[in-house]
């Protein structure tokens, strides 16, 4: 019975979108073009902000909403807090028409471990860090590249085409937007002092860093052309930035947000990891000879400590590496290549080839290590799937590589207390 009101309900919705729109005009087309409200299959939590996208007819759209929640000017459904059960949604013109039932899940479980997924089409895809369901999906409203998520459950993603922060807290299940933060690229938490750090690819002409507080107030320091790669040394308070087109890493002052030093790395120095006691850098050439730079790609060691940061160590040449995360523990890092589709795994103190590269999926992007569960993870931007290896015996571990949100870049991961 309910099935049957529901679908009585969504027909008079429709109806009378077709009305509004003009569809019962006397010079109407008998047939409406149908088009597809792009969403994810999967249920969303609250505090998503889904934008009203549509394929099969062109905008704008007149929409309307029967569920918990609202619709923006611009046709964006904002999920409440607290919000359950299902949405259905309604877009169209005189030329087309979609619709879509949403389903809205609970928050995540806090008795399970979490693996936070930037989906740069879908927001953030949380999976259960244990059999790798998906909990849910957090829509940021924009084009997340990175995620990060620390001890206390605060989760954070930027636009990378936007200027907006979304912060998500685990315990209390609470999201939250701040304004201000220009094409954050990747993003990091400092644990003690909760402040959350971005790199902008551009602001004002410049690449730039962005400090929000755990005030919620915001603050940019310039730092170079373009930049990507961000590592924090938390014990000094600094602030490692790649800034891509002019190879330079800005070193910053956190807490004051000045530029300490600006050094040449390598070209298009892109992804960094610093070593636990922040005396070595390691950074990515994200390079090919077979790419526009038309040069080769790298791994370099950084040393830090001394009169002035110098390279201690370097790859052989790379095919177009990328990603980088280092295993301290066994002093190994690990490069993706996204023109291979392999992880290669080099010896962190010489940067030489400890065994042949690891397989994985199409395009992979930003690698994150898990010292907990003893598992890399490597996001596969090509085939929209998560690819885990076991970090003991480097094979994969079961159900790995397993299906994601759309063109997933990075990892976050967050265990129980």
């Amino acid at each position: 019975m309910r099935v049957c009101c529901r679908a009585v309900r969504a027909a008079a919705l429709a109806a009378a979108l077709l009305a509004f729109t003009g569809a019962a005009a006397r010079n109407q087309p008998a047939h409406l073009a149908t088009g597809r409200i792009a969403t994810t299959s999967w249920p969303y939590l609250p505090g998503s902000l889904i934008p009203l996208r549509v394929n099969g007819f062109n905008p704008p759209y007149y929409s309307v909403l029967l569920g918990p929640g609202s619709l923006s000017s611009d046709g964006s459904y904002e999920i409440p807090s607290g919000a359950s059960g299902t949405a259905f949604l309604v877009a169209g013109n005189t030329t087309g028409l979609a619709a879509t039932k949403l389903r809205i899940a609970p928050p995540p479980p806090l008795d399970r471990p979490l693996l936070v997924v930037a989906s740069y089409d879908d927001g953030l895809i949380f999976h259960d860090g244990l059999d790798f369901a998906v909990r849910g999906v957090l829509a940021t409203g924009g084009t997340p590249a990175d995620a990060a998520v620390d001890r206390s459950g605060k989760i954070a993603a930027a636009d990378t085409q936007g200027s907006s922060l979304t912060l998500a807290t685990l315990a209390s299940w609470s999201v939250t937007r701040v304004d201000g933060v220009v094409l954050g690229d990747e993003i990091a938490i400092d644990s003690t002092t909760q402040a959350v750090f971005v790199t902008d690819r551009d602001s004002n002409g410049s690449g730039a860093l962005t400090r929000v507080d755990a005030a919620g107030s915001v603050a940019r320091v310039a730092t170079g052309a373009t930049a990507e790669g961000l590592a924090i040394d938390e014990r000094r308070g600094l602030v490692y930035v790649a800034n891509a087109n002019d190879g330079t890493i800005a070193v910053v002052d956190g807490r004051s947000m000045r530029v300490l030093r600006r050094f040449h790395a390598v070209d298009r120095i892109f992804s960094l990891a610093l070593s636990p006691d922040g005396n070595r850098l390691y950074g990515v050439s994200n390079e090919s000879t077979g790419s526009p730079f038309g040069a080769a790609g790298s791994a370099v060691a950084i040393a830090l400590r001394g009169p002035s940061p110098r390279i201690v160590a370097r790859s052989p040449d790379l095919d177009f590496p990328l990603g980088v995360a280092l295993d301290p523990r066994t002093a190994t890092l690990f490069v993706t290549d996204e023109s291979r589709n392999v992880v290669d795994v080099l010896d962190a103190g010489t940067l030489r080839p400890r065994r042949a590269p690891l397989r994985t999926c199409a395009t992979p992007w930003k690698p994150t290590l898990d010292p907990e569960s003893e598992r890399l993870y490597v996001p596969c931007a090509g085939s929209n799937a998560i690819d885990a290896f076991d970090l003991r015996t480097l094979r994969r571990v079961p159900r790995a590589p397993f299906a994601t949100g759309s063109y997933p870049l990075a990892v976050a991961i967050w265990h129980p207390r």
